[in-house]
């Protein structure tokens, strides 16, 4: 691995330290002596959840102006949202390699045997998710996808309620659905990654490993 590649910049597009702090303990897997570093940032314009289409449109900005402002030393962006905001526009703008984490992690998913879930965060993400399967061509990998409905910082808040929640929808979309493995749909569900495999006995996958992982090989 290049000894002079730049940090990989994670940048959470909500304003939740708490989901940061849960994306860096989840990042600590990936780190390794001698590879490019790590920095996990919260953007503090952003809403507190990204739930809307709204919220996706309103940091688009915030995060080009944060990253312009990072460009020099950056190794390698991520967007540490499901919905990946800003994707496009953040690789018109930047000459370091940007990963959004709903694209890393669908294309993970999609390369293992049988098909995937989604555990979504609100019910009006579901839809999204689908469109954006489909331009990556990976919808037919799809068993599918079902919200818990709460909300970013009720996930963060209440992790007792937020695992009994997760296994509950995450169980439906096993046995119901058909799912051989599942994708947690928001950064705030980082940290019930491992409880909630071993609760229902399949892989899951957490994006923003899945991002900062292609970021790491791209740089190597």
């Amino acid at each position: 691995m290049g000894a002079t590649a730049g940090p990989v910049f994670v940048v959470n597009p909500n304003s939740t330290l708490a989901v940061t702090e849960g994306i860096d303990r989840a990042l600590d897997a990936l780190r390794r002596p001698q590879a490019p570093d790590i920095h996990c940032l919260t953007l503090a314009e952003g809403p507190p959840g990204i739930e809307t289409q709204a919220h996706i449109d309103g940091v688009v900005a915030p995060l080009c102006r944060l990253a312009n402002d990072l460009e020099d030393e950056a190794g390698a962006f991520v967007v540490a949202c499901f919905s990946d905001p800003g994707l496009a526009e953040l690789r018109a703008a930047s000459a370091r390699p940007v990963f959004g984490i709903a694209e890393s992690a669908y294309r993970k998913a999609a390369e293992g045997p049988g098909h995937f879930g989604i555990l979504s965060i609100v019910e009006a993400s579901v839809a999204r998710h689908r469109r954006y399967l489909e331009r990556l061509g990976l919808l037919d990998s799809l068993a599918g996808d079902r919200p818990v409905e709460m909300a970013v910082e009720a996930l963060a808040d209440d992790p007792a309620a937020s695992l009994a929640r997760l296994e509950d929808v995450g169980r439906i979309i096993v046995e119901r659905d058909g799912a051989d493995a599942l994708v947690l749909g928001c950064t705030s569900m980082a940290p019930f990654k491992d409880d909630l495999s071993a609760a229902l006995s399949v892989p899951v996958i957490e994006p923003s490993q899945a991002a900062v992982s292609d970021a790491l090989e791209t740089l190597s």
